[in-house]
């Protein structure tokens, strides 16, 4: 059988099918290749395949440069510009930012390209490994360790695709509207681009249990402990996530209390970024290196510091549930250097999370042990007969360390007494935590039509541009004005487009695009 992708990239090159003609495919072929069969030929190449497969998460692909799709740097930006907690200062995510993409706009299509070109080395790494086990040239809980990681990244991204192109779980009631292709098949023969180019779109309730599926399996056969590539701790914490949004409250729970005692919170909030690679909290972020980032037009120290790019929004600096003497407020260090939590330019705030704008290293935060825990107290307060005690205590072990006084200012049993506000009030703590970390999307996407927090479509946001210092006061809320007007769920904004290069491949998801973007 003719052997299409002929070469496996262990450096930067990702292997997907589509935007790619066979011609393109069999060009894909950088000094640093070696051919597929050979890959998987020894320990060391084995290795270096697995490290291929990384990179290719953290770099991403846009025409050629690495740009950060999906885990490098895009994850938190597309993230972020989705909500109202941000605000896009100039162009380069203006189309995120205020919804006037369409099915051939950069970062939907590249989102997309890049998502599944990693999925497709997943794939391969999974065969090959599986094959190298068979074959005795490495031993079965090496290969294993290797497969579970290769189905860790397999799941999240697939999971993450849900966030952009389908509905939230609950949209129907089984869960039975459409996702996303749940691909499990290496794509290294014309054959298999024969029959993988049409598949259509799994349905959300199946590809959750897919990613369950693949998760479980990550989290028994992972050996690995280093944080920036999967572990069973990983697994463990993101599987927090997908039943937050399943609103499986019971296993949230369950899940996450697998944690007690594995990871723990920094004593103070910027612990987790004076030290993004060695602190106690960080479960999951991506390895960026001063040799290989997604570099000036993606890595996260460059658009969020140096260059500016992403200021955060008075919305949520001036919300009254952040308080002050908040030391997520913190500045230290000076403009050219910011070493705090924020940091002060033309009276505009901007985060100080990513510092490193000349060597692009700070780790990319994919999941950290502040989200299990908030995550946790969600589903108390939610689950069939709440714990809202419990929801309380977790809550406030993520706020306490940052508050100036927890003696006087941590919230009590009187503080929230129904599920309602208690949900409220942890929402609103997610905001400030994760802020310019790339959860806000997320958790618009899962609140949808909520019992107890419930959010309709995109909240209206700050325009475009650079906000005047005068928005930034703090005192009293803020109550505009606003630029970009808030987008009912109902509208096919609320969606991505599957992009054209694809559904002008796939007739059958040319067929099952998103309402309104036919």
């Amino acid at each position: 059988m003719k052997n299409i992708f002929k070469f496996l990239s262990i450096a930067l090159i990702g292997i997907g099918m589509v935007s790619c003609s066979e011609e393109d495919l069999l060009d894909l072929s950088p000094v640093n290749n070696i051919s597929l069969d050979d890959a998987f030929s020894s320990p060391s190449l084995i290795e270096s395949s697995l490290n291929g497969m990384y990179n290719a998460a953290a770099i991403g692909e846009y025409t050629g440069t690495g740009r950060g799709y999906i885990w490098g740097a895009a994850f938190v930006q597309q993230g972020d510009n989705r909500g109202e907690d941000v605000v896009n200062t100039a162009t380069f995510y203006q189309l995120t930012y205020t919804a006037t993409y369409d099915p051939t706009t950069a970062n939907n299509v590249y989102y997309w390209v890049d998502g599944y070109r990693l999925i497709n080395r997943t794939n391969l790494v999974i065969e090959g490994v599986t094959n190298a086990i068979e074959k005795g040239v490495i031993s079965a809980e090496v290969g294993n360790d290797y497969i579970g990681q290769a189905k860790f990244l397999r799941a999240i991204t697939h999971f993450e695709l849900l966030m952009y192109f389908a509905r939230p779980y609950n949209y129907t009631a089984d869960a039975s509207h459409l996702g996303v292709p749940y691909r499990e098949v290496g794509i290294d023969t014309q054959a298999e681009i024969d029959s993988e180019i049409v598949k259509g779109r799994n349905t959300v309730a199946e590809v959750y249990a897919k990613v369950l599926t693949d998760l479980n399996d990550a989290e028994n056969t992972i050996t690995n402990t280093q944080l920036t590539k999967a572990s069973k701790g990983a697994a463990i914490a993101f599987k927090t996530r997908v039943y937050l949004h399943m609103r499986d409250w019971n296993n949230v729970i369950v899940e996450g209390n697998k944690l007690n005692g594995v990871y723990t919170l920094t004593d103070e909030p910027i612990g987790v970024f004076d030290n993004n690679y060695g602190n106690s909290e960080s479960i999951f972020s991506t390895l960026q290196a001063s040799t290989n980032n997604p570099g000036v037009n993606a890595a996260l120290a460059s658009q969020y510091n140096r260059r500016r790019l992403v200021a955060i929004s008075p919305i949520i600096w001036r919300d009254p549930s952040w308080l002050v003497d908040d030391k997520r407020r913190v500045e230290i260090g000076d403009t050219a250097s910011p070493e705090g939590m924020v940091f002060t330019v033309d009276g505009r705030k901007y985060t100080a999370k990513y510092r490193d704008g000349v060597n692009y290293t700070d780790a990319a935060p994919v999941i950290r042990y502040a989200e299990v825990l908030l995550n946790m107290a969600e589903a108390h307060a939610r689950k069939a007969t709440p714990d809202l005690a419990q929801s309380l205590t977790l809550l406030n072990m993520v706020r306490n360390r940052a508050l100036a006084n927890p003696a006087t200012q941590a919230y009590t049993s009187s503080s929230f007494t129904t599920p309602a506000t208690m949900v409220g009030a942890i929402i609103k703590e997610r905001r400030i935590e994760f802020l310019m970390e790339g959860r806000r999307w997320s958790d618009i996407h899962r609140l949808q039509g909520d019992d107890l927090q419930p959010m309709d479509g995109i909240p209206m946001k700050v325009a475009n541009g650079n906000p005047p210092a005068t928005a930034y006061v703090l005192g009293t809320p803020y109550t505009g004005p606003y630029g970009v007007n808030a987008i009912p769920g109902s509208d096919s904004r609320f969606l991505w487009p599957i992009p054209q290069m694809e559904v002008d491949a796939n007739p059958t998801l040319a067929a099952q695009q998103n309402p309104g973007w036919e």
